[in-house]
């Protein structure tokens, strides 16, 4: 495995924290247009995002977790999730599944595009990052 480089992910997995799988499961589901997988994992309840295990592409993915070690909070890291081709398709769609824009659709600059904010059903403040 490589260290982290200009030519490696610094982020390799991603964990959510939720407190209701199903209700979580849902709204990412809806504001993101994905279909994702729930297991049982190491006593945890894991929902993933879409990936291929059995690919070496590099892509980094992550899951939902409702665990003893997995609280939900609006503090701390923020997780920047893909909201290609359109950011504000993906906006248009969180208060009606239930989450909250703190900070709507954003210019970065032209070379890195757009972001925002939103706080999901779990109480979790993430972000979404797209070209337009």
């Amino acid at each position: 495995m490589e260290k982290i480089s200009a030519n490696t992910n610094a982020l390799n997995w991603f964990e959510i924290p939720v407190t209701d799988t199903a209700r979580a499961k849902k709204f990412y589901e809806t504001i993101l247009d994905v279909q994702m997988e729930s297991q049982e994992m190491m006593g945890m309840e894991m929902t993933m995002f879409p990936y291929d295990m059995q690919s070496n592409s590099g892509k980094v993915s992550g899951a939902l977790v409702k665990g003893e070690m997995h609280k939900p909070g609006a503090d701390g890291p923020v997780i920047y999730l893909n909201a290609n081709p359109a950011i504000q398709t993906v906006v248009d769609k969180i208060e009606a599944a239930g989450g909250k824009v703190i900070m709507p659709r954003t210019l970065i600059n032209e070379q890195i595009g757009y972001m925002a904010f939103f706080i999901d059903t779990e109480g979790n403040r993430l972000a979404l990052h797209a070209a337009n």
